[in-house]
């Protein structure tokens, strides 16, 4: 009951402006039902598979990497955490795609398949680097007790000045590489990851100290791919 309670507001607007603002009758009913019905179910074993799966996981392997001691190796473990999800992100990919076909026909790069898919991996692989980037920031924010609000302040004034020496045709892409990434393979394990590192080390408080990581993971591919379109 809690999906259909959570999908219930989208229904209620696409059935309202269908029906009364555009009074046309809902083209396929039962094949729309159907579809429902599927969507129902598919978030009710993916929010499902997060609390038996993807959280205890993220927050047994940030239990284990603090307890080693070993900085540098939960460092390392971050960095690649937020590269292979994002990298892995379909959503990313698909916007990565539809850029390159874009740039293709606005001539900024040549029309052959080798080119495009070439920029499309160009700008998957920089969004991957600066989320692993952006993963170890906010690790390193746990670990040292930085204050987080200062550190997003200073983040958005460095995609401020990125923005005024971007190409023009690069700043959407940039802004929209931001919210891309936090999407549903990286948000449970890197939300799981900064609980979890934060439950385990002394001094630290779970809800202050472990969530904040996603903010990171949104702000810095703005700014890693706008300079990514300086360079390219």
């Amino acid at each position: 009951m809690g999906r259909v309670r959570d999908l219930l507001p989208i229904v209620i607007v696409v059935a309202f402006f269908q029906l009364v603002v555009l009074q046309q009758p809902l083209p396929n009913f039962s094949e729309i039902l159907i579809g429902l019905l599927l969507v129902v179910a598919g978030l009710a074993f993916f929010i499902r598979g997060l609390e038996i799966g993807l959280f205890p996981l993220g927050e047994n392997l940030a239990h284990a990497f603090a307890q080693k001691g070993n900085v540098w190796l939960l460092l390392a473990f971050a960095f690649c955490l937020g590269f292979g999800t994002t990298v892995a992100e379909p959503a990313l990919i698909a916007v990565a795609d539809e850029a390159a076909e874009v740039a293709a026909e606005g001539d900024m790069i040549a029309r052959t398949e080798e080119a495009m898919e070439s920029y499309a991996d160009g700008l998957r692989l920089t969004v991957a680097l600066s989320v692993g980037v952006a993963i170890v920031i906010g690790v390193l924010r746990i670990l040292r007790g930085w204050p987080i609000h200062l550190m997003i302040t200073g983040g958005y004034i460095l995609v401020l000045i990125t923005t005024v020496f971007a190409p023009r045709e690069i700043i959407g892409i940039a802004y929209d590489s931001g919210g891309v990434t936090t999407s549903t393979i990286t948000v449970p394990l890197v939300t799981a990851l900064g609980v979890g590192l934060s439950s385990v080390i002394k001094g630290r408080n779970p809800m202050l100290d472990g969530f904040g990581l996603i903010a990171f993971a949104s702000l810095t591919p703005m700014i890693f791919v706008m300079i990514y379109g300086m360079l390219i």
